[in-house]
């Protein structure tokens, strides 16, 4: 069962804090498994299922179009598992020593699959380049109907995803890397045919040299994402100028907003701290809803921490100062 509160203190006539925590910040683990999480599992079972195949497949062919299409299903598999793993851990309650509860375990984990790729990549290009100066025989039939397998597989996995929420941006990032492995089986599958019926057998390392720039993609953009995250970055699509001027506008009673940050603990989880100069001090509660309202209803930041400065801002230091005025 989830749970909200908010609660504020003032100190002497100095500032006060409140604090808002959305519905899902505490979220306790269910008993049973989500209908996302079963959608999410099955997906990923399929997947690793395939990448075995295809792997083995790949090794009694010689087709090295297969292997990187492997290794690009074990990306998918590896996304895949986190997604589950994390919608199963953000549902795991805070505790003292984490009082922001596991949510960030999939970013770390993604940071360091990200990293893995790169020297995957490299295999893939030493060993295609060999290959085109030194064609090997390849079993065109095997090739082509474990290519075909892989590329009903993935149909079945994109069919399994397809409906999420728009906003569950977890099972979107997953389906987005089945969508690059498809692309990757239709590639294997051309190669299989070129192979079999032209007697190209360059097609097979020029395009695993594709799929490979496919697996560059993902990884470059999941170790950027995820390195932005645990730099605390803003997240994506906000901007905080934008922020400040809407939270000027939530209410009358504020004056001022300033000393704003934003950032997020995972896909999704996002949070904010603010400053607030009110022009009446006693109307601190209606100021505090405002803003937790704007927050959360425009810009998706569920938890969210507001101090109300009473007078001058207290942290000149950090920057309070800076915060442009708008009376």
């Amino acid at each position: 069962m989830s749970h909200s509160h908010a609660h504020s203190h003032h100190d002497g006539d100095r500032h006060g804090h409140a604090h808002e925590h959305g519905a899902h910040d505490h979220a306790h683990a269910g008993a049973g498994m989500s209908g996302r999480e079963r959608k999410l599992l099955v997906a990923f079972v399929l997947t690793a299922l395939m990448m075995v195949a295809e792997a083995v497949g790949g090794l009694w062919s010689g087709s090295l179009a297969l292997l990187a299409d492997a290794g690009h299903m074990l990306v998918d598999a590896l996304a895949l598992l986190l997604a589950v793993l994390g919608a199963w851990m953000a549902r795991r309650p805070a505790d003292a020593r984490r009082s922001y509860g596991y949510g960030r375990v999939e970013v770390l984990a993604g940071f360091l699959n990200a990293l893995t790729q790169f020297a995957l990549v490299a295999f893939i290009a030493y060993e295609a380049i060999e290959r085109l100066f030194t064609p090997t025989p390849i079993l065109s039939g095997v090739m082509f109907i474990v290519a075909l397998a892989g590329l009903l597989v993935n149909v079945a996995v994109l069919r399994t995803l397809h409906g999420h929420d728009h906003d569950d941006v977890n099972v979107a990032g997953a389906a987005l890397h089945v969508l690059g492995d498809l692309l990757g089986s239709v590639a294997a599958v051309l190669a299989a045919l070129a192979v079999r019926w032209l007697g190209w057998l360059w097609a097979d390392p020029v395009l695993s040299l594709l799929v490979s720039l496919l697996i560059l993609n993902s990884a470059w953009r999941l170790l950027r994402r995820s390195a932005h995250i645990l730099l605390e970055g803003v997240p994506e699509g906000l901007d905080t100028g934008e922020i400040e001027l809407a939270l000027r506008e939530a209410d009358a009673s504020i004056s001022d907003v300033h000393h704003l940050h934003v950032w997020q603990l995972a896909s999704g989880s996002r949070m904010a701290t603010v400053h607030a100069q009110l022009r009446d001090d006693s109307h601190g509660a209606t100021a505090i809803a405002a803003i937790n309202r704007v927050l959360g209803e425009r810009f998706g930041i569920r938890h969210v921490t507001v101090q109300i400065d009473s007078g001058h801002c207290p942290d000149h230091a950090q920057g309070c100062a800076s915060g442009r005025r708008s009376d």
